[in-house]
């Protein structure tokens, strides 16, 4: 049976239309599921009870379980347990601008970073579109507040799993569904290139963040595998494309590894490779855990790579650190889990 939570505005149409009904009742499904926050298909009093006696039949509004919420300062992070019994993570972050959800888009995942708590335990499966929409549903439902900006940079790569993220965008960007526009949304990938070019084509104002962490192949190669792949010249050779056809602005994220990625040179190296490129730098301070060996950058050496990007011309920020009394780092809550 099809969760309804991943069924787009189209596809409901077509259903609808192939059981002999109007197409116009997936709006009215739409607005139950979205706006009016039904959790009973019983609950809908604008369609017949032959019609809803359908939907019981073919679909599910099957719920995600809230395993663990750990609740900080402007923070909270959620695991919760699929139909399956596997877990994912969302994390809350509440900044002057709104309120951001970052969501998962896999079950673990098969890119393999050398730093990253969510790569630790392998890809069992992708989520499914609904399984990601429920993610801001159940935060909503939890902070009883609307979730502003949702970034998609959880466990997982979404390029990896990218039929069930494109459904997702459709879904919550639909003004009758959760109605979140494009523009505050943002994917994050490793730089899987022939997804980036698909990206380039849909018809939706997404952001585009890039997980760099290193400006030469050498030091990229050793901590993100993906770059043996496509490499650091191919993947911005294809930004450039990107940032052209869709002259939207990409972020390049950039965790601060003492020792790793974090000397003068590196930020010089940085600066080479990204010059003229329509682009933000986001520095991130790394969250340390138990089962990596890397450390932390120190403040005064992130500052110092800092200044030496922004006296270059380029547009730079340092994250802003979250979750500082709790499981912080991505896929952290869920490994602790798996390791009992």
């Amino acid at each position: 049976m099809r969760n309804i939570y991943g069924m787009t505005l189209d596809e409901l149409e077509e259903y609808f239309l192939s059981i002999g009904e109007k197409k116009f009742k997936a709006i009215q499904i739409f607005e139950w599921l979205y706006q009016k926050k039904i959790n009973n298909f019983d609950e809908i009093t604008n369609i017949k009870k032959s019609v809803i006696d359908r939907l019981k039949i073919d679909f599910s509004l099957e719920r995600l379980k809230t395993l663990k919420v750990e609740r900080d300062v402007e923070v909270n992070k959620y695991l919760f347990e699929l139909p399956d019994s596997e877990r994912v993570e969302s994390v809350l972050m509440r900044h002057d601008y709104g309120i951001s959800l970052c969501i998962s888009s896999q079950v673990g995942c098969n890119m393999g970073c050398a730093f990253c708590e969510s790569g630790r335990l392998k890809k069992v499966r992708n989520l499914d579109a609904s399984e990601m929409v429920l993610q801001i549903l159940q935060v909503e439902e939890d902070i009883n507040e609307r979730i502003s900006h949702v970034v998609i940079m959880g466990i997982g790569e979404p390029f990896d799993n990218y039929d069930n993220f494109v459904k997702f965008i459709k879904i919550v960007n639909n003004p009758k569904g959760i109605s979140l526009g494009s523009r505050h949304i943002t994917v994050s990938t490793c730089g899987i290139i022939p997804k980036i070019k698909e990206f380039s084509n849909l018809p939706f104002q997404v952001n585009l963040a890039i997980s760099l962490h290193a400006a030469n192949n050498e030091l990229r190669n050793k901590l993100m595998p993906i770059n043996k792949a496509y490499p650091l010249k191919d993947l911005i050779s294809e930004i450039k494309k990107y940032i052209a056809k869709t002259n939207r602005r990409v972020t390049f994220e950039y965790i601060m590894l003492e020792g790793i990625n974090d000397k003068e040179e590196d930020a010089i190296e940085l600066c080479n490779l990204l010059k003229g490129i329509n682009c933000y730098i986001n520095l991130i301070p790394y969250n340390e855990t138990n089962n990596f060996g890397y450390k932390r950058s120190k403040k005064s050496t992130i500052l110092k790579f800092y200044d030496i990007i922004k006296s270059r011309g380029l547009n730079v920020t340092i994250r802003r650190e979250f979750g500082s009394n709790i499981s912080a780092a991505c896929g952290q809550l869920r490994s602790k889990k798996e390791d009992l």
